[in-house]
């Protein structure tokens, strides 16, 4: 069997893409970025130093059975990304609360919106998303900065 042969079935990597892909990890702080063109499709992942440090040795079950129970968190609480009216991300991008620099923002908390209104803009490859609500209600928080790194799923407002 020829090199030529074995070579017609294998994918072939861009690596300048993956090098460009990689490069856009560590300048907007990301753990990931996903494209796909064509039905090829390239992931590039890294591993963050912090997440592999987070398991912590067990406490010798006598000094566990002592330790004081923490009080679960208020109900008020809840957590942004488990919150009903959540607004998730649909991608890995950089957030604009403005369709231009120095404009006035979409939206501000306690504004209301209806259906359909843009409530900020995505950049991902070059490429501006608007992101829209999702139904009518008043925007009570926005939980992300102009300029700022997301990743997917990521909160980014809650509507009530």
């Amino acid at each position: 069997m020829s090199d030529k042969d074995r070579d017609e079935g294998a994918m072939r990597v861009d690596t300048d893409l993956v090098k460009k892909l990689a490069e856009m990890l560590d300048e907007n702080d990301l753990s990931e970025i996903e494209v796909e063109d064509n039905g090829r499709r390239i992931v590039v992942k890294r591993k963050l130093a912090g997440v592999a440090a987070l398991p912590a040795a067990a406490p010798p079950p006598a000094a566990a059975a002592a330790a004081p129970t923490p009080a679960p968190p208020p109900a008020a609480e809840v957590s942004p990304a488990s919150h009903p009216g959540a607004v998730k991300s649909p991608m890995v991008g950089t957030v604009f609360l403005a369709g231009e620099p120095g404009a006035a923002p979409f939206v501000t908390a306690g504004a209301p919106v209806s259906e359909g209104d843009t409530l900020l803009i995505i950049e991902a490859m070059k490429v501006m998303n608007p992101i829209t609500a999702p139904r009518s209600g008043t925007v009570s928080r926005i939980l992300v900065q102009d300029g700022q790194p997301v990743e997917y799923e990521q909160p980014l407002a809650i509507i009530e």
